[in-house]
């Protein structure tokens, strides 16, 4: 079993930033590929980035790519995300996920973490 812990959610201005945490543990990770999704309020799912612990490969979508940075820390099994330049419609619940034996979480993830809100005031 693996346990995903999400934790750097809280509130901040818009034009700040936030760094988001994702800590695994329970299993070997190099394995995994991990990432990030959000739901805003009323809206699905949206996947955001992901990385292969294998390969180091990362992805991050289009459209946060020039805000957000996905990175990892091999000797904490953390994953970050960095949120540069926060807009309100940032503003969403942030989970942390993990598929194993694979380079992307993309699909159904294996695993995922209970979520951490961002709240991003204009």
């Amino acid at each position: 079993q693996v346990q995903l812990v999400e934790s750097g959610g809280g509130l901040v201005r818009a034009g700040g930033s936030r760094r988001l945490s994702c800590v695994a543990s329970g299993r070997t990770f190099y394995t995994y590929a991990m990432g990030w999704f959000r739901q805003v309020t009323g809206k699905e799912l949206e996947f955001l980035a992901d990385i292969s612990w294998r390969q180091g490969k990362s992805y991050i979508l289009d459209s946060v790519k020039d805000r957000f940075t996905i990175s990892r820390d091999n000797t904490k099994n953390t994953i970050y995300l960095q949120m540069n330049s926060l807009k309100p419609e940032d503003t969403a619940v942030y989970y942390c996920a993990a598929t194993f034996d694979s380079d992307s979480v993309l699909g159904n993830p294996d695993y995922w973490g209970q979520g951490t809100q961002v709240t991003v005031s204009s």
